[in-house]
């Protein structure tokens, strides 16, 4: 009695086999030339006339054959995915977590399945940003985002005073020059906000993530150790009823 990874193992080399023949053969099926010959002799009209050697094409591929060479390779092929398939409808392990079962009796299809859906999580999880730690963020439940305390940064603007470069004489007026120079206009309070997750958060999520796909991982190998059970015999009595044999 095999079990369900042995049956896996043999279908995927019945499957490249099964499928290279039948490549061929579709091929052949589309060369008519393949399925034709002819033999030709030569009949002299009287004793001196010419001998001239008889001819002939044999032919390579006959409509029959063709089909029983694809039941052969299909027989096969049905039949060893019969074994799988209804071997899969008993073949179910738990996903377990640190003790606990997060999916109980999980047939190996669906745990194929879940695997790929969380691998695909875990690509996102990974593409997400996290916050910039150079800044303190506090959660802030009003807005469900992070915010920053506020700080503030002054806004200049240019301005032009005069200054006395020489003073008022009796004999001369001042001399007197305007410049030019930033003063405090106001000031900008800036608070961040981000919709980042921080970055312990995001380990936290994806530790989980790898946990329960190897569990998963580990629940179909349980799954695949199951021992073969009994499948009917599909590919003779289909193929029976399809070529009248």
């Amino acid at each position: 009695m095999a079990k369900l990874n042995q049956i896996i193992a043999i279908e995927k080399g019945i499957k490249s086999s099964a499928y290279g023949a039948l490549t061929e053969l579709n091929k052949a099926a589309q060369k008519p030339d393949l399925f034709n010959g002819f033999s030709k002799t030569y009949r002299k009209k009287d004793e001196d006339g010419e001998e001239l050697p008889p001819e002939g094409k044999r032919v390579q591929y006959t409509s029959g054959e063709v089909l029983r060479a694809a039941e052969r390779a299909l027989t096969d092929l049905v039949d060893v995915t019969a074994r799988k398939d209804w071997t899969n409808c008993v073949a179910k392990a738990d996903v377990v977590v640190d003790g606990k079962t997060l999916i109980a009796s999980a047939p190996v299809s669906f745990l194929l399945f879940m695997e790929k859906q969380l691998t695909d999580l875990r690509t996102l999880v990974g593409n997400l940003p996290v916050l910039d730690v150079a800044e303190d963020w506090k959660s802030d439940p009003n807005s469900g985002l992070y915010r920053t305390e506020p700080t503030e940064t002054h806004r200049t603007r240019k301005m032009q005073k005069p200054i006395v470069l020489y003073a008022a004489t009796p004999e001369h007026p001042a001399q007197t020059q305007l410049i030019t120079e930033d003063v405090i206009a106001g000031w900008w309070v800036l608070t961040r906000q981000s919709g980042a997750m921080p970055k312990p958060e995001k380990q936290k999520l994806q530790d989980r993530i790898d946990k329960l796909i190897q569990a998963i991982k580990q629940a179909r190998e349980a799954a695949n150790m199951f021992d073969e059970t009994d499948a009917p015999a599909i590919g003779a009595p289909v193929f029976g009823y399809l070529l009248g044999s």
